[in-house]
């Protein structure tokens, strides 16, 4: 399946590896949480980068003390309405995770802008697409509903939009 990243289709050099596979020599891999939290000694000396593999169910917490040594976390979307994976990439990225977010699984055109706007910033993406369809929903819409952590520079928040040459304010806590 291509890989969407940057509008445009490019090669994977990540390579997965099953839990009862050895780790290659070389190469970029990636693993799942499980095997990642057993061998964590053997893979930190890995000489290229490493990813892991999350579930929908899993918590963005688990990955806290991986976190500054991770390249790639694929975060998986086993149907289009399970938004779990949104989540956890919003956790991620709020917990100071800067490398690269990728969706893979039921990863739909409609849902592109949803995903950038949460830090994903590749995806792994069925054939039933062309890649125009692609660009298109990356520039599809030009305001979002809340502030995005990575939005795209073209897109503007509605209250923003709404209210040109005002400052935005923080959020405040309630106060009971």
């Amino acid at each position: 399946m291509p890989l969407l990243k940057n509008n445009a289709f490019v090669p994977d050099t990540f390579v997965n590896v099953d839990d009862d596979a050895a780790l290659p020599d070389s190469g970029n891999v990636i693993v799942s949480l499980a095997r990642l939290q057993k061998d964590w000694n053997v893979i930190a000396g890995h000489a290229a980068s490493f990813g892991v593999r999350l579930l929908n169910t899993d918590k963005a917490v688990q990955l806290e003390p991986y976190l500054g040594h991770l390249s790639l976390i694929v975060l998986a979307f086993p149907s289009f309405g399970d938004g779990r994976s949104y989540s956890i990439a919003r956790a991620l990225r709020l917990n100071g995770y800067r490398g690269e977010l990728r969706a893979e699984g039921n990863v739909l055109p409609d849902q592109l802008q949803f995903m950038k706007q949460v830090g994903f910033d590749s995806f792994i993406v069925t054939d039933r697409f062309a890649l125009q369809d692609w660009q298109a929903a990356s520039h599809q819409m030009s305001l979002a509903y809340q502030r995005g952590l990575f939005r795209a520079a073209q897109e503007t928040e509605v209250w923003s939009s709404r209210h040109e040459g005002f400052v935005a304010w923080e959020e405040q806590p309630h106060a009971g």
